[in-house]
């Protein structure tokens, strides 16, 4: 007689291990109440700009709802190739050295796929994305974290790094500016890591996706610096910049053979980018920087009053100085980051993402200034108060 086996035992050792992500299952407790003020999903509020919609309209009404290149329409990947020229310094053969992807996060798994062996290891910095240590797992990589500290502004160094590489490691992962802290990587910082890179023939991928969210001053890639564009994976996409996050359209830019190997595991999963989406990916890439400014202005002005809100609660939080969120330090009302975000939910129906699932972010939780400045500023009343409830509770 045949022995029933649990749906469990069928799945792969590498995918079993996964956790579930620890924000998600945060936020269906958010759906299930009513009224709350989300400063929690890293979604833009604004809706994606006319223009850019129309672009997608306008592709249906001429029938364009085919299949593009595996690699993505020519007409987007060279006006991706001109906006990256333009706004990083950094050229790419529109034809041979750029691939479109269904947003960053695929880019993002190609990339991995196309250059990890089992057991191969690669770098990233904590506290982070929460997709990235899975995503290499997924890749049969073996992720290696080093923490970047609030004292360094959650900046990453190169001495870090470099107590951290060992004959297996085969790339590092960078995403500056960081989700969830806002941290920006300084130049001399780059050149070192760079130049650690080259010694150690390592592969970087830099995940750019808000570079074009960075406020006090323009944003430098790692790959224009001399030596770099050959051993980069430059990632970046349409969610955050252009408010399209529902488009999921993304690309990577890589060297010749990088760009093929990654084509090759495209071509036989996702076959090719919607066509739509590319669409209104190129109406974005042409005309739509003004647009993208203003929005950046708008995350500004949040980011300035609720950075002084917290600071007045007495809560640690530095000017971020980049991306659209607040690492906020709760660590002085004496609850944890789950304790902290659960209670002001249940309590202000204010949402916000505890530190603890964001690896190395105990201590800390994550506010999305991507929220209108009206709900901002309730929710900014509101946690005032629920710190001094706790605070008092305290002592």
């Amino acid at each position: 007689m045949m022995v029933q086996n649990s749906a469990r035992s069928y799945i792969a050792d590498h995918v079993r291990d996964i956790p579930r992500s620890g924000i998600r299952d945060f936020f269906e407790i958010v759906q299930s109440m009513r009224d709350v003020i989300s400063l929690g999903i890293g979604e833009p509020d604004f809706v994606t700009p006319w223009h850019i919609r129309e672009a997608a309209i306008y592709a249906l009404e001429r029938g364009k709802t085919g299949y593009t290149s595996n690699l993505g329409s020519p007409s987007l990947r060279r006006e991706i190739a001109r906006h990256v020229e333009e706004h990083f310094g950094v050229k790419y053969d529109a034809l041979s050295e750029v691939i479109v992807a269904v947003g960053v996060s695929e880019a993002l798994d190609i990339a991995l796929r196309a250059i990890l062996n089992p057991g191969d290891e690669v770098i990233y910095h904590e506290p982070c994305y929460v997709s990235y240590s899975p995503s290499i797992a997924l890749a049969h990589g073996k992720a290696v974290a080093v923490r970047t500290r609030a004292e360094d502004g959650f900046s990453l160094k190169a001495e870090d790094v470099a107590a951290v590489i060992t004959p297996r490691t085969k790339a590092l992962m960078l995403n500056f500016p960081t989700n969830p802290t806002g941290a920006v990587l300084p130049r001399a910082e780059q050149k070192k890591i760079a130049a650690l890179c080259q010694e150690h023939d390592l592969v970087v991928l830099t995940d750019e996706i808000y570079s074009d969210l960075t406020y006090a001053r323009d944003h430098e890639s790692i790959a224009s610096l001399p030596g770099m564009k050959e051993r980069t994976i430059f990632l970046h996409g349409f969610s955050k910049a252009y408010a399209m996050t529902g488009f999921r359209i993304g690309y990577a830019c890589a060297p010749a053979g990088l760009t093929e190997a990654m084509m090759r595991i495209h071509q036989y999963s996702m076959l090719c980018a919607s066509i739509i989406s590319q669409e209104a990916a190129l109406e974005a890439l042409k005309n739509g920087q003004a647009a993208a400014d203003t929005m950046r202005e708008q995350y500004e002005q949040r980011r300035n009053f609720l950075t002084k809100a917290f600071q007045d609660m007495g809560l640690g939080c530095a000017l971020p100085k980049g991306a659209f969120y607040l690492f906020v330090d709760i660590r002085a009302t004496g609850l944890s980051s789950r304790e902290f975000a659960l209670k002001l939910l249940e309590e202000e129906k204010v949402a916000v993402v505890p530190g603890m699932p964001l690896a190395g972010g105990e201590g800390f939780v994550r506010c999305s200034y991507a929220t209108a400045m009206d709900q901002i500023e309730i929710a900014a009343e509101r946690m005032a108060g629920f710190v001094r409830r706790v605070q008092g509770r305290a002592s």
